[in-house]
This record gives structure tokens, C-alpha cells and sequence, in this order.
């Protein structure tokens, strides 16, 4: 197959399908993306033809609310000739998968009109039931319904335009506008669930401590460090439950940088402004059993995910962190928010536990559970791997998003 990948961020969530697909030397990939990540792909994949664009310069004036939708377009129209070079040096192609969210896939059918166009459909923006309006400690504007509806236009030229599309969860898909879900497939990423393994002789070396596979650890691990992935509600929970569980250490893995939401009030992040905030309210973090340990490579966060006795994943209603299946994966015992689309991979007593994503005595007790009856907690880790190995293990979740290739590609 001849199959073209569209990503700002090459290869993005279409790693494992383009490793695939470079595997078998039948098959012509190719790539469009970002300068910055263009680079990074041809060293990771020497088979992939990549076409890198330097992004656009933004907009100065307009309306404030279309400077995303402007930055979008600007950006369609650089991959759109270099989709048009593509062309006119011959290139033919089967199918085109593109991630419309920075824009990219908005002119693709106006260049190759007869070329099927897979979509992956990351998030549609809600006003109501999914992350906008969802934490009353930040409330939105009057006219945040009015914004989403703006940033939701690319993706709607995006649905109308693709042939197919997939997205991550069942969650995702059902956020999508009614008339467009039938075109649009369950199809996650995938989990690496040869790699990913429980290991009870398992150890993370940091800042001259090591910590072994069944100490009392808790972990926690986002991207960045922010009420999205509800850094808010773990820290303050954190002096009830180190109280409650006095031999138990905190490892918290993640950033201080902003990925959603808004900017912290403190310039140091939202770690720096709970640190603050507990320490004025007389409950400071205990930093002897606190460990930040911002950003890691990746083996020394699978080793973290390893030794963690209680693993704790909170979200508001939004996409599904890799790291929640990772760390279920891992044999982790995750307790999660019972929040959309956590409950559709955690039941709660089964697979893991869930609590109510404000409750946070609920969280301490939930916890505390689970450290002080390791043996309880034993066929909830059992349950949570197999979980991941039999609906999202990588080979599993790849073969499905071929197979959606694939079908586009045959000949009608």
C-alpha cells in the first residue's frame, strides 16, 4: 500500500501504525509534519519518506476567538502545497490518515479529491458533559459555549470531508455530532503489553533513595502537573493520607509546564501554588515522603509505574491518559476518577477502584485500603493487566486500525 500520515507531531498516535507498515517492504509510507518533528521521525523511521513545513506565522489582528481557527487555516494551507509538490511529482497514494487538530487535514481533499482520507477524531469540544464547566473551583464564562463552538469548526469540516474516521474510546466517539458517529470507528493506539509487565524485583533509583516493587508507594503521573489531571485534589489529600498511612512515600511524576486549562496563579506552576496554598492552611507536603520528580525518560517512569503499590489517575471528563493503561499494564492497582472515559476500562472492585473525582476523603480511604492489604488488592492488579492485554494490547489495537486502512485502500 501506498499510505500517506499527516501529524504536527510525526509520528504522534500513529507510531505503532507506521512501524507496521515500514516493516513490510511491499509498502511506500510517507509523512507530513512539523519541522520540529520531522527530524526525529527520519532518524525513527528510516523507511518513512517525510516532507517537514515550517508552521506559520500567526495572526496579529481579528477576532480573538479565530486566532486558533486562524493559526488552523494558515497551517492547511502549508500542508496543502506541500501535498500539492507531492502530486505534481507523481506521488500516488491509497489512503491519507491525518489528525485534524491543528488544521493540517482542512484542504487535503481539495489536492487529492479521489484518494480516501481516514481521520483521527482526538476530542470534540462540549459546552456540557465533558471538561468545560466540569470543576467548580474554575468556572467558566457566559460565553464559553459560544468559543467551543468556534474551535469545534475545523473539526467539522474535518468530519464532513474524510471518507472514515477512528477515535480512542467509545467515550470520544460518542462526543462526536450524532450524524457523523457512524463513520467514525473505536480504534485505540494501543499498549505495549510485552514491555509493559508487572516486575516484582522491580526498582526506581531517584535523588539517592531507591524504591522497591512491594514497598508502601503511591504514584501519580501526568504530562504536566495541573487540575486537568486533578493535581489539585492529590495534593490536598496528600497530608490526610501520609497521616493515615505513616510508612507510605509519594513518588509524583509530571511537569510544571501548562497542557490544559488555565496558567497556575503562581509562576512556578500549580504544584508551586498547592505547595503554597497547604502551607498557609498548615498542612505542608512533606517533601521527606513527597518525591516531585518532574519529567522522566521513559524506561525510569515504566519502572516507576513497577514499583507502585497504589497508583492514583485522576481526570476531569477528557481524553484518556496512556499512562492510567500503562500503569494498569504494569500491573498497577489504579484508582481513578469515576469519570468518562475512566469507567469504560475501571469497574470499580473489579479491575481497580474508582472514587468521585472531588471526594478526596473517598481517595485517602481508597488508598489507604490498598496499601494496607496488599493481598486484597492482588486479583484487582490481576484483573487490570488483563484487561489491557485483552482489549488494548498493541498488536490487537494496530491490527484493527490497519484493518480500517486497508479497507479503504481496496480498489471499489
Amino acid at each position: 500500500m501506498r499510505v500517506l500520515f499527516i501529524h504536527q507531531n510525526i509520528p504522534g498516535q500513529f507510531r505503532h501504525v507506521i512501524a507496521a507498515l515500514c516493516a513490510d517492504p511491499a509498502n511506500s509510507v510517507w509523512a507530513i509534519g512539523d519541522v520540529n518533528a520531522a527530524e526525529r521521525a527520519r532518524l525513527q523511521f528510516p523507511r518513512l519518506n517525510v516532507v517537514s513545513y515550517t508552521p506559520p506565522p500567526a495572526a496579529r489582528d481579528g477576532h480573538p476567538w479565530l486566532v486558533e481557527v486562524d493559526a488552523q487555516l494558515r497551517r492547511g494551507q502549508v500542508v496543502a502545497r506541500a501535498l500539492q509538490q507531492l502530486r505534481d511529482k507523481g506521488v500516488a497514494l491509497d489512503v491519507i490518515v491525518a489528525h485534524p487538530g491543528w488544521g493540517e487535514a482542512m484542504f487535503v481533499k481539495d489536492v487529492f479529491p479521489a484518494t480516501p482520507l481516514l481521520t483521527y477524531f482526538e476530542f470534540f469540544y462540549a459546552a456540557t458533559g465533558a471538561d468545560v464547566g466540569f470543576d467548580p473551583e474554575f468556572p467558566t464564562g457566559p460565553q464559553s459555549a459560544q468559543r467551543l463552538r468556534v474551535r469545534n469548526m475545523p473539526h467539522l469540516a474535518a468530519l464532513s470531508a474524510c471518507d472514515a474516521g477512528f477515535t480512542p474510546t467509545r467515550w470520544q466517539q460518542s462526543m462526536l455530532p450524532r450524524e457523523y458517529r457512524g463513520r467514525v470507528a473505536v480504534a485505540h493506539e494501543g499498549v505495549d503489553t510485552d514491555a509493559i509487565r508487572p516486575d516484582p524485583a522491580a526498582r526506581f533509583e531517584w535523588n539517592g533513595r531507591v524504591f522497591e516493587a512491594g514497598q508502601c508507594i503511591v504514584t501519580y503521573v501526568a504530562r504536566n502537573l495541573e487540575p486537568y489531571r486533578g493535581i489539585h485534589v492529590f495534593l490536598r489529600a496528600l497530608p490526610a493520607l501520609l497521616a493515615a498511612v505513616p510508612d507510605a512515600q509519594v513518588i509524583v511524576v509530571g511537569g510544571d509546564d501548562v497542557g490544559y486549562g488555565m496558567a497556575a496563579p503562581h509562576p512556578q506552576g500549580w504544584r508551586a501554588a498547592l505547595a503554597e496554598e497547604l502551607e498557609g492552611a498548615g498542612t505542608p507536603l512533606d517533601m521527606g515522603r513527597i518525591h516531585f520528580t518532574g519529567r522522566l525518560p521513559y524506561a525510569d517512569y515504566l519502572k516507576v509505574l513497577q514499583v507502585s503499590a497504589a497508583h492514583v489517575y485522576l481526570t476531569y471528563p477528557f481524553v484518556l491518559s496512556w499512562s492510567m493503561l500503562e500503569a494498569m499494564a504494569a500491573g498497577a492497582l489504579v484508582i481513578g476518577s469515576a469519570t468518562a472515559p475512566v469507567r469504560e476500562v475501571i469497574v470499580d472492585g473489579e479491575n481497580g477502584r474508582l472514587v468521585d473525582f472531588f471526594d478526596r476523603d473517598a481517595l485517602v480511604a481508597a488508598i489507604a485500603d490498598g496499601l494496607r492489604d496488599p493481598a486484597r488488592a492482588r486479583p484487582l492488579r490481576e484483573a487490570a493487566r488483563a484487561t489491557i492485554v485483552q482489549r488494548y494490547d498493541r498488536k490487537r489495537c494496530v491490527a484493527a486500525t490497519l484493518k480500517l486502512i486497508r479497507a479503504l485502500a481496496a480498489p471499489k
